[in-house]
């Protein structure tokens, strides 16, 4: 990844955005500007090597706007839509994309299993905090064949990968790498490409939070 992307004045512009919002409702912890570069823009950007030239791309639970948001303004060369179940962070989603001008961007109030785009994407990414075999529920059934899932994961994922295997299956995918990159001196971040290989039955995702009570085994 290119850090000079991050002088585009159009993170400045995010970050007051962000901030300022942050004051009166819980869209992040964070609010340290070099932190909020580091630990949500850089971050964010990662694995942005990873998506092709001029793909479709849904970012699944995005809520204050992470990874989708920043890789819309590095990459104007894709199209990406920011899903998200809680109307009020949408709302915040839609102010950001109306002030820094992305044409290339939208954001979609809706709870995943009920989003009808289905296998549309070239690539899906999440960022969102759950097991990898519930995220690739509420991923895979949204990728085209032979497109992409990105998993943004922490350092201790093998056990993760191994217990997500049988669900990625089921749900037509394949682990295809496992990445590492460092987002400062001491944190590694590890990212799972999961490719698309065959249509995801229709059942899923399954309603009722089951992917994330009941996960496929």
């Amino acid at each position: 990844m290119d850090t000079d992307i991050l002088e585009n004045p159009r993170f400045e512009a995010y970050f007051d955005l962000l901030t300022e919002r942050n004051k009166v409702m819980n869209l992040t912890a964070i609010t340290d500007r070099q932190d909020v570069y580091k630990k949500h823009f850089k971050d964010s950007l990662l694995p942005i090597d990873y998506i092709p030239e001029g793909a479709s791309v849904l970012d699944i639970g995005s809520g204050a706007g992470f990874p989708g948001i920043p890789i819309a303004i590095a990459r104007g060369d894709i199209v990406i839509t920011l899903a998200d179940s809680l109307k009020k962070r949408v709302d915040f989603l839609n102010d950001v994309i109306a002030r820094l001008q992305l044409t290339n961007c939208r954001a979609l109030h809706v709870r995943i299993e009920d989003f009808k785009e289905r296998e549309r994407f070239d690539t899906v990414v999440s960022r969102a905090v759950a097991a990898l075999c519930t995220l690739a529920e509420y991923a895979l059934p949204f990728v085209k064949k032979g497109g992409t899932f990105i998993a943004y994961k922490g350092n201790d994922i093998a056990r993760e990968v191994e217990e997500a295997k049988k669900a990625i299956s089921v749900l037509g995918g394949e682990v295809e790498d496992i990445v590492e990159i460092p987002l400062d001196e001491e944190i590694m971040r590890k990212f799972v490409i999961i490719k698309k290989k065959t249509a995801t039955p229709a059942k899923y995702p399954r309603g009722g939070n089951k992917p994330r009570l009941s996960p496929i085994k």
